[in-house]
């Protein structure tokens, strides 16, 4: 996991994030995806600098995941390492949606 992954699954872990349950590199066809909740079919991805360069690869890629019924949000990097508790709580706002 990379830095910002780690921070984040620190607080997503053993159902901290009030009793929801997430997996980290959880297989969704041929994907693996950052972190999911599959009870309330959500996708956490976290994008690092990288992922500035393939914008339309990302595009398509939550596409066929949202395709198999789950929706997804995206953070970078800096979201995570700059405004963890904004992250947190806007997962925790989609898993209550």
């Amino acid at each position: 996991m990379t830095p910002a992954e780690k921070k984040l699954w620190a607080t997503l872990r053993d159902r901290q994030m009030f009793g929801h349950k997430f997996r980290r590199q959880f297989p969704i066809g041929s994907f693996i995806v950052d972190f999911c909740c599959p009870a309330r079919n959500l996708v956490v991805e976290i994008d690092g600098d990288s992922h500035a360069l393939s914008v339309n690869r990302d595009a398509e890629r939550t596409k066929q995941i949202e395709e198999k019924g789950y929706r997804v949000i995206r953070f970078t990097n800096s979201d995570v390492h700059e405004r963890l508790k904004a992250v947190t709580d806007a997962v925790l706002a989609a898993c209550e949606r």
